[in-house]
């Protein structure tokens, strides 16, 4: 038994010139959609913008605070790391300064001989390494980090913590 097959027609002119396919404008909707899908989502993973401002401050102060450690020991000369909680700024040696946002809220513990002056925290790091100790913890809403400094050891440490109201 023979199957028929229907038979195909030639293309007139009108249906060759026709190009079958995305234009230029459709392709680049659908990049600048895509783009703005990831952004909504790497935002609302990584808590917006406040989030990221309050990693980066917390990342920033643990590396100074490492910073003024290796300073003391390769110095031989006792260092001091000072944090103003009320102007939110952070001094380092060596004329290292820095500003954490105002959109944060930082706490300081530590020992009151650390302090340079009256409403500011300090740490004091010794040539062997050892330290006066404290924590900071900044915060930003419900989110929060803490960087430990041990007061043996001068090991700075920064983790996750639980935000206080």
């Amino acid at each position: 038994m023979r199957v028929k097959t229907p038979a195909l027609k030639p293309l007139s002119r009108r249906e060759k010139g026709k190009a079958r396919g995305f234009t230029l404008l459709e392709m680049l909707l659908v990049l600048s959609l895509v783009a703005i899908a990831t952004l909504l989502a790497a935002m609302a993973v990584s808590g917006g913008l406040d989030g990221m401002r309050l990693r980066t401050a917390a990342k920033e102060i643990a590396g100074q605070l490492r910073y003024t450690r290796a300073q003391a020991i390769a110095s031989g000369l006792p260092q001091s790391f000072a944090l103003d909680p009320a102007a939110h700024g952070w001094r380092a040696p060596n004329g290292r300064h820095g500003e954490i946002p105002a959109s944060l809220g930082i706490r300081f513990t530590g020992a009151r001989q650390a302090q340079a002056r009256e409403g500011e925290g300090g740490i004091l790091f010794f040539p062997d390494g050892a330290s006066t100790g404290g924590r900071v913890q900044l915060q930003a809403g419900d989110a929060a980090w803490r960087i430990d400094v041990a007061w043996l050891t001068g090991e700075v440490k920064l983790s996750r913590a639980e935000a206080t109201p």
